[in-house]
């Protein structure tokens, strides 16, 4: 009788441990300024359903905001971004009463705070209507439940709905016009032409289909032009003309399948009734959403960890950094190709550093298929993106980042499907050719923010980049990189004279450097220069914009930026000693007497993520496990305000995963800085078999104290080094056993970590 019993225990305790899922927060990060999106979507789906919140000033990026009316529940949505919003398009908004004028941008208030769930979202209206939202890939359900009291229920579909920006940098999207048509059988299809947003996309089409559980008692079609009102269909060529439709029903629950689709209606409708059948039933959908999480996504890093905090801290990133960027394969109304298509990618600036190396480690298929697709889009559109949205490049804040991307990939063997020689083309397109300048950017009229290097012309003509550009340092810091990125593929290719020029091009980040420039008794910064001379800035204050010469961090941190030359940096800053001085000086409280919180180490942009880890190239990575591990700690949590500055599309969560995981990538390269894992044991699924394995003895299991390398060994070898490559724990699998405590250690005593743009003996 016992042991009979004991079965549904053990699978019942085995369905608990799987559902990785109870762990995710879908509203961290939602507040002070992380931009996440709460609402619900598939690993990389086209959908991502949810709230669009209105407030007079305020963007709401992800449509989300804790406060302000309800404008819609649309289909389309970023994740984590600022600059500007984007989407917010094919909405949904529940109404109750006679609705006179459908056309005349309807919101309603909220009754309570939205709550939610990995797969499922919940919102109450203040109508006291009940909004439920699910996804797939490619479709979303929606559910609303009506006040009993209520004889007039309403579902308005609009098709002019965008999310709005009120930041007055010409970045607004616009609506164009579109149309809309009831079918006789009741189901309706639409089709909305929008523009511009934060990348300044031409004019873009976005289709739609949509059904209802139920029968309405009246159905109509409307238009701001009065004499077009109540009619099955309505369609306009005016961005003046809003159009969209009104449902009304008499009962009380009434649920909602939409399709979307960038190719036609008809795919739209294709997509919803493979995804969502007519017999799906509201709780399968949620379920299957999070059984799609779990075993795509969730499941690739395990812990024996029992500490809720930091497991809610570990998926929530997990889900995060796998919203974007979106895979719209057979979804590209561009050209027809048998490569893969993924768009929204938001953007190379912000996930060169970490993403796009943890991706490849935990989706290896999506990895290879997104740089597949990155090389399709140059075959097409003529140049790779740093950033696309609605199937178009833009903006590109500072280099061609998407070299860095491919050459992290070439370095560490990936080849698959993947033409090289096409890829290393797109490359060269980059480094060699400026992209016109035909629609010039108001924030930054220079030189084209589109894709590529605008500033190139200087950088060919004179080895550096004057202030006739905008952003010249920090683009200067960034070309560099990208050169070394172009150097890594033609060595690898055996293009020699190619190899050559490029390595020496990666050198060039020194022509702005200023020895003499001095701060907190530091010498030596990167600076903007015209053609004679250094121009003068002050480290602790030039952090900039699109107009500056420093974009989004000081002088201070893109001095440190070129992590393919550091010996030269380490150099140039004064030696080992002054080094880890100006690193100390750099997490120090009152180090910067010109900030309000009084440290020059900014965590909210993305320029500084290699900072607290660049110890290492000096072996001491236990002062970069004590600062990275302050940041960590200290910035970021699960609490809606639990993002130091903006997700930018999950850039931010996967910095914080390589610290839990105890490893930082070095971009463009094979090498992993190594610091200190916060669990007792981790296991990271590579795919085909393949695991990583990392255990700790002597911690406190969650990374808080104790966190200092005693010794290391992987794969079961002393190591002295605190650096590993791809092939050593990540191309075949591996294991790393870490023995840690609570004093700091000299446990590395090996080679420094490689500087391969660096002659020898700097």
């Amino acid at each position: 009788m016992n042991a009979i019993l004991l079965v549904p225990l053990l699978v019942a305790r085995c369905i608990a441990v799987s559902d990785y899922s109870q762990y995710v927060n879908v509203f961290t990060g939602t507040e002070n300024g992380g931009n996440d999106f709460p609402g619900v979507a598939r690993p990389f789906g086209m959908v991502k359903l949810g709230p669009d919140l209105l407030k007079t000033g305020a963007d709401s990026y992800s449509g989300y905001l804790k406060d302000g009316n309800f404008s819609g529940f649309s289909m389309m949505h970023e994740q984590g971004t600022g600059g500007a919003p984007k989407y917010g398009t094919v909405s949904q908004l529940p109404l109750v009463g006679t609705i006179s004028n459908p056309s005349s941008s309807i919101t309603v208030g909220r009754a309570r705070p939205d709550s939610g769930s990995l797969g499922y979202y919940n919102a109450l209206t203040s109508d006291n209507v009940v909004v439920e939202l699910a996804a797939t890939s490619r479709a979303g359900m929606y559910q609303y439940t009506f006040p009993a009291s209520s004889t007039i229920n309403n579902v308005l579909i609009d098709v002019s709905h965008v999310l709005p920006s009120f930041r007055g940098q010409g970045l607004g999207q616009g609506y164009a016009g579109g149309d809309f048509n009831i079918m006789p059988d009741g189901h309706y299809e639409a089709s909305g032409i929008y523009n511009n947003g934060w990348n300044r996309s031409p004019n873009w089409t976005i289709y739609s289909c949509g059904y209802f559980n139920a029968t309405p008692s009246a159905a109509y079609a409307y238009s701001s032009a009065a004499s077009s009102q109540k009619s099955k269909s309505a369609s306009s060529k005016s961005s003046s003309v809003a159009i969209g439709g009104l449902y009304t029903f008499p009962g009380a629950v009434v649920s909602s399948r939409v399709g979307i689709s960038w190719i036609s209606k008809e795919k739209a409708c294709q997509n919803v009734n493979s995804e969502i059948p007519s017999k799906t039933t509201f709780s399968s959908a949620v379920q299957n959403t999070k059984d799609a999480w779990n075993s795509q996504v969730l499941s690739k890093i395990t812990t024996t960890a029992t500490n809720t905090a930091s497991l809610k801290l570990l998926y929530t990133s997990l889900y995060f950094m796998n919203l974007l960027p979106t895979n719209q394969t057979g979804e590209n109304p561009g050209w027809k190709s048998s490569e893969p298509y993924y768009s929204d990618i938001f953007t190379l600036w912000d996930l060169f550093r970490c993403s796009t190396a943890l991706l490849h480690v935990v989706q290896p298929v999506v990895y290879e298929e997104h740089i597949r697709s990155m090389i399709d889009i140059w075959r097409h559109d003529g140049y790779l993106p740093d950033a696309r949205s609605s199937n178009y490049n833009g903006r590109t804040q500072g280099g061609s980042n998407a070299d860095n991307v491919l050459a992290d990939a070439y370095v560490k063997g990936v080849r698959g499907e993947i033409n090289w020689d096409d890829g290393y083309a797109a490359m060269v397109k980059d480094a060699e050719v400026a992209p016109s300048n035909s629609n010039p950017d108001s924030m930054a009229p220079d030189s084209s923010t589109k894709e590529g290097r605008g500033a190139l012309p200087d950088w060919l003509a004179h080895g550096f980049i004057t202030p006739k550009f905008s952003r010249a340092a920090s683009r200067a810091v960034e070309y560099a990189y990208n050169d070394f990125s172009l150097y890594q593929v033609a060595n690898g290719l055996k293009k020699n004279d190619a190899a050559t020029k490029y390595l020496n091009r990666s050198r060039n980040w020194r022509n702005h450097w200023n020895p003499e420039l001095s701060s907190l008794g530091y010498k030596g910064f990167i600076v903007p220069r015209n053609l004679t001379s250094f121009i003068a800035t002050d480290p602790l204050t030039d952090s900039g914009y699109w107009g500056d010469p420093y974009y989004e961090a000081s002088s201070w941190d893109y001095s440190f930026g070129d992590l393919h030359d550091m010996a030269t940096i380490v150099k140039r800053m004064g030696g080992k000693e002054t080094f880890f001085k100006r690193l100390d000086t750099t997490f120090a409280v009152g180090g910067n007497p010109k900030k309000p919180n009084g440290v020059i180490f900014d965590s909210t942009n993305e320029p500084t993520f290699n900072v607290p880890y660049l110890y290492n190239y000096i072996n001491r990575p236990d002062r970069s496990v004590f600062q990275s591990r302050g940041v960590a700690k200290s910035k970021y949590n699960t609490s809606p305000t639990g993002l130091p500055g903006n997700s930018d599309a999950g850039a931010m969560q996967t910095w914080l995963l390589w610290n839990m995981i105890g490893l930082y990538p070095v971009t463009g390269q094979t090498t992993f800085l190594i610091h200190s894992p916060w669990f007792a044991s981790m296991a990271i699924d590579l795919g085909n078999g393949k695991n990583l394995k990392i255990t700790s003895t002597g911690g406190d299991g969650n990374g808080d104290t104790n966190y200092y390398v005693q010794s290391l060994k992987v794969n079961g070898k002393n190591w002295t080094k605190c650096w590993l490559t791809w092939d050593d724990v990540f191309a075949r699998g591996g294991t790393m056993e870490f023995v840690l405590g609570s004093e700091a250690k000299q446990w590395a005593t090996g080679d420094l970590p490689p500087s391969p743009a660096s002659e020898p003996g700097a």
